[in-house]
């Protein structure tokens, strides 16, 4: 293999620091500054929703570092790397946080928790606590489309691995470390990174624990670069580099994604927001199934449900097929088709409540999971964009059909405001939160990027039933 020789100042990581240093945070276009604060208020709403979860606690149990961060619905302050683990891993425990549209990454639940981390452990003000976060999300986002499936065909979670690169210069830029400093964060990132999907084969609890592995990673890398340890400058590019560590070589690689850097085109704007709480190309056939239970009469007998499908879904959404119609957790049950499909036709709904142990032994699903099947579709966008195609094939011979032509709550058909805050509302009352006190702690997530900072955050004693 030929060596690959970067002159001094053009590694991908040294152009990229030096960008991400310069974050002038009065410049920032109103729309990403918008979706980053969306993202915000999202991943707080979930991080609580999902506080008294098994796997939290488990994390909770055993975590001795103690300190000033807050792990949002728990009453002790954590050390940093503590905050960011059990905010990142509830956040997107069930699979119900922000996404990137272009290649599904989850950029919240790992940048926010680590900023807001380092924020409250170093008083950082709102201007650097918006500056860090919005680095550390255009970074990731920017990684998702140099070799698009890439690693989720050489079996990583593109979120965890590419997390760690975000979260460590997300914290490098609240910091104000220098673009020397960031380039080794970054570089000492890279040995952090980590994450399989072998999760997918019985729907085990790892993929939820790497979104907050990654932000606590990130911060160590941040912390240890700011104090003089070194990294590879060309950890991006280089011959033993990321792309090749996590990714399959044969999915080509446009790094200019990584040093073109925004002028105009942020593509942090473009995060969607999940109005189902399940992955995210289970989404649009949610959509599908619950237009078409509108038009299903009780007399009408179903013999079969087809889906058209993109090939890069399959390995994740459909097989093994026998686990996708009878999934055996409520987490396997979020990364099912049939089961989506299924709860959007009986319930109309796919939130919290329809991926309970309960719901997915239901006789009645069950009997419909097991007539749903799929045609991979050649003309299908995938990963450019989420659709959904989904038949039903009745008795008496007819056919009713229905598509979604993207991902309801991404750039096509944004969530409103007002869905993010019922969102927010629903999310932190089904973790216990009285009312009031998520209104207050939504007040002090609106003004997080102003003056006050993470001081606002401080002194908040929210109250649960």
């Amino acid at each position: 293999m030929e060596r690959i020789s970067v002159a001094p100042g053009e590694a991908i990581a040294e152009i990229f620091a030096r960008w991400a240093c310069s974050i002038n945070a009065a410049t920032i276009p109103l729309e990403v500054r918008d979706a980053v604060t969306r993202s915000l208020v999202d991943h707080v709403g979930l991080a609580i929703s999902a506080r008294a979860e098994p796997y939290v606690r488990a994390i909770i149990a055993d975590w001795d570092g103690s300190g000033e961060c807050m792990a949002f619905g728990h009453d002790r302050g954590f050390d940093a790397a503590g905050a960011a683990l059990i905010n990142g891993t509830a956040a997107h425990g069930e699979d119900y946080d922000d996404t990137f549209e272009g290649s599904p990454m989850h950029t919240g639940a790992v940048v926010i928790p680590a900023v807001l981390a380092v924020a409250q452990r170093y008083k950082l003000s709102g201007e650097d606590i918006f500056r860090g976060i919005i680095a550390g999300i255009e970074l990731m986002c920017r990684l998702a489309v140099v070799a698009p499936t890439a690693q989720h065909r050489a079996g990583f979670h593109p979120t965890a691995v590419a997390g760690t690169m975000a979260s460590a210069a997300g914290v490098a830029v609240a910091l104000r470390m220098n673009p020397s400093e960031t380039v080794n964060a970054l570089g000492i990132a890279g040995s952090l990174s980590s994450g399989i999907i072998e999760y997918l084969a019985e729907g085990t609890w790892t993929k939820r624990l790497h979104p907050g592995w990654a932000a606590q990673s990130g911060i160590r890398a941040a912390l240890l670069a700011r104090n003089g340890f070194k990294g590879p400058r060309t950890v991006f590019e280089g011959q033993h580099g990321f792309f090749f560590a996590f990714s399959d070589p044969s999915i080509a690689r446009d790094y200019s994604f990584l040093t073109r850097l925004p002028g105009d085109d942020w593509l942090s704007a473009r995060i969607a927001f999940k109005p189902y709480a399940c992955g995210t190309m289970v989404q649009p056939f949610i959509d599908c199934a619950v237009r078409l239970s509108t038009r299903l009469h009780e007399s009408d007998e179903i013999t079969a449900i087809r889906c058209m499908v993109g090939e890069g879904t399959v390995h994740r959404l459909w097989e093994p097929l026998s686990e996708k119609r009878r999934p055996s957790t409520p987490y396997s049950a979020k990364f099912s088709v049939p089961y989506g499909v299924a709860v959007g036709l009986i319930d109309r709904a796919a939130g919290l409540r329809q991926f309970t142990s309960e719901r997915i032994a239901d006789p009645r699903l069950l009997a419909l999971t097991g007539l749903i099947g799929y045609e991979i579709d050649p003309l299908d966008e995938y990963p450019k964009n989420y659709t959904g195609h989904v038949q039903i094939h009745l008795a008496d011979g007819r056919v009713l059909s229905e598509r979604q032509s993207h991902l309801r709550g991404g750039v096509r058909e944004p969530l409103s405001d007002e869905e993010i805050t019922l969102k927010y509302y629903a999310n932190c009352a089904f973790g216990g939160m009285k009312r009031d006190s998520a209104k207050q702690l939504l007040s002090a997530l609106k003004g997080l990027f102003g003056p006050e900072g993470a001081e606002g955050l401080r002194g908040l004693r929210p109250e649960f039933d």
